[in-house]
């Protein structure tokens, strides 16, 4: 299988300054992994709109995944309290 290319969108590099810095290692772990296979079986798609999210702790990311252009968007990581209001 061929290796998606992760980009952010650019909020979210204020998400991760909001994130304590223990976290922030398995969080970006969990979304390397998502190059290999974005679509785990840990993963739910988001009945609003066509992204999907995979869980770390209390933590979520939400993800949009371009199959033709091999290409996984991370929109957003944020608390699991927080993270669905903003989309």
């Amino acid at each position: 299988m061929a290796r998606y290319n992760i980009i952010f969108k650019c909020s979210v590099k204020r998400d991760l300054r909001r994130i304590s810095s223990q976290d922030i290692p398995a969080i970006l772990q969990r979304i390397d992994a998502l190059a290999e296979e974005p679509r785990p079986v840990t993963c739910k798609k988001l009945s609003s709109k066509e992204v999907f999210r995979v869980r770390q702790g209390n933590y979520r990311i939400i993800y949009e995944i371009f199959d033709n252009t091999l290409v996984v968007l991370v929109v957003a990581v944020a608390n699991r309290s927080t993270v669905y209001r903003r989309q």
